[in-house]
């Protein structure tokens, strides 16, 4: 049993040193050198591949492999240190520099862009490329003189251009054609002739067939499209006055940063403050005034803010961004579509740029800033006061008078002449010369005052002959009915919101009922009357 397992030990000792010796086994082992510098390089081992047999090798017939003999053990052993002792022997390979080629990772680079700033330039290869591309052309006639076909840099530009750029620029020259013909029958649509309301605004140009008249026609409807939506929404701003509730002036007043003040914080975040004096400013001047907001905010954004300022509706008409014209990329609040006479047209702003159509009938204020000693508006309504109780014809011309100053400040100054002037007359008897010179003091001449006695007031007569001057009577006049109307507010306000609020939730359900109407009039069946009404019926 022994003696039959050293044989076999013996034979598989044999088969080793056979394999170890073998030619074609040392060929295929790899270098140690060439292992350690391919892990350096790529971290990982090179692809073995199969060596390729030379001619000698191919010429000679594989010899049989002999047939297996028993070779000792100790022999086997000798013969298998002696190959661990002789080195292998390999030729070292040459190390490629790899920063002279090319970066492949986007794809194989073209030469196009290179060729055609070349051509475009006209500038001629240096001497080194010239001769590469002469050598290019002489390996191409050596290698295509068997066949036909064109030499290489003889192909026209369009075979550098690809299909996808050709199709984009067959589709871009479709729509340049379809855009002209559209602009052309566009101008000749808008050029055809005026019907019967178009006629009637556009007199100065009549229907016709001449070129001038239908290119005139086309560039009038053109500027009226765009001018629709540059224009305010309606021609008429306001509804005709009605005699009943007249007011002989139109007060026109802004809201942002003369109103109220909008600022942010960091701690507050957004907040809105009212600046002071402004409830005693419109419930005062609106019994003068025919008083209207004219704002250049959206009308989303500043209808709830002028229901919570003024709930009693002092403001008449409110307009909001709607209602101005847009010119030069700037808002500009035209009062020729107000429906009113400018002439008796007065408005207050804070931004010159908003009142450039009209400035002979504006009063520019500087921006209220937030804060709460603030007076300037109070301090305006003495002299708005004065405007109405000397009835003047045109406003324009007594806003001319204070042009370039302070109107408050100035108006003082000439109040206060006027009625030392005023004290001399009283004091020399001479009342009529006190009524008409008091108007000239101002540098204004009245066309008709108003000091008309109302029941239970003095007699003019008898107030000039204390002293007191026009606007001593109207001012206690219009005291007098500003605080009977603060005393109604006090007594009826709580009724007259309530009275609003259910005026308003009964116009929604009106409107609600005329859209369900309309809705289920689409179908044939008319709505229930719990539709109707908007709440549930009651049941019995």
């Amino acid at each position: 049993m022994m003696l039959s397992r050293a044989a076999v030990r013996s034979i598989a000792g044999a088969r080793v040193a056979a394999h170890a010796a073998s030619p074609l086994l040392s060929q295929r082992t790899l270098p140690a050198t060439v292992w350690a510098r391919s892990m350096a390089n790529h971290s990982k081992p090179p692809k073995f591949t199969k060596p390729e047999r030379t001619p000698q090798q191919k010429a000679t017939p594989k010899a049989p492999e002999p047939a297996e003999t028993e070779i000792p053990a100790e022999k086997a052993r000798e013969q298998q240190q002696q190959q661990q002792q002789t080195p292998t022997e390999s030729e070292p390979e040459p190390e490629i520099d790899l920063s002279k080629l090319p970066d492949l990772r986007g794809g194989i680079p073209t030469t196009l862009e290179y060729e055609m700033a070349q051509k475009e330039a006209g500038k001629k290869p240096a001497a080194g490329e010239e001769a590469e591309t002469q050598a290019e052309g002489v390996e191409a006639e050596t290698s295509g003189s068997g066949g036909g076909g064109r030499k290489k840099g003889q192909l026209p530009d369009s075979a550098y251009v690809s299909s996808t750029e050709k199709r984009r620029q067959k589709m871009a020259n479709w729509a340049f054609v379809a855009a002209g013909l559209a602009v052309i029958g566009g101008t000749v649509y808008l050029g055809r002739e005026w019907d019967e309301e178009e006629i009637e605004k556009h007199h100065d140009i009549p229907n016709g067939w001449g070129l001038g008249l239908w290119w005139k026609r086309a560039k009038a409807r053109l500027t009226g499209t765009v001018s629709y939506y540059q224009e305010p929404a309606f021609e008429k701003l306001l509804p005709d006055p009605d005699p009943s509730f007249e007011r002989p002036y139109t007060l026109c007043i802004s809201l942002e940063d003369m109103l109220v003040h909008s600022e942010w914080t960091r701690d507050q975040g957004w907040r809105l403050a009212k600046r002071p004096g402004v409830d005693y400013f419109l419930r005062y001047l609106s019994q003068y005034y025919e008083i209207v907001l004219f704002t250049s905010v959206p009308f989303a954004n500043a209808e709830p803010i002028v229901r919570k300022m003024d709930p009693y509706r002092f403001i008449m008409w409110p307009l909001f961004r709607e209602a101005t014209k847009y010119k030069d990329g700037e808002i500009v609040k035209d009062l020729s579509y107000l429906n009113r006479d400018l002439s008796k047209v007065i408005i207050i702003d804070t931004n010159p740029q908003h009142v450039r159509a009209q400035p002979e009938n504006a009063i520019i204020l500087p921006k209220w800033k937030g804060d709460p000693k603030d007076n300037e508006l109070v301090s305006l309504v003495p002299f708005l006061e004065f405007i109405y109780a000397m009835n003047y014809g045109d406003v324009r011309k007594v806003l001319k008078s204070f042009e370039g100053q302070h109107i408050p400040t100035e108006f003082a100054r000439r109040e206060a002449i006027a009625r030392a002037e005023h004290n001399k007359l009283v004091a020399a008897k001479a009342k009529k010369a006190g009524l008409g010179s008091l108007g000239a003091r101002f540098g204004i001449k009245p066309s008709k005052l108003n000091p008309m006695a109302m029941d239970g007031e003095e007699d003019p007569s008898e107030a000039f002959a204390k002293g007191k001057m026009i606007q001593d009577i109207q001012r206690e006049r219009g005291m007098r009915n500003y605080l009977a109307m603060e005393e109604e507010i006090k007594k009826n306000g709580e009724m007259w919101l309530k009275m609003e609020q259910e005026a308003q939730e009964k116009a929604q359900k009106e409107m609600m009922k005329n859209m369900q109407s309309s809705v289920f009039g689409w179908f044939g069946t008319p709505p229930s009357d719990e539709q109707q009404s908007g709440e549930p019926e009651k049941k019995a």
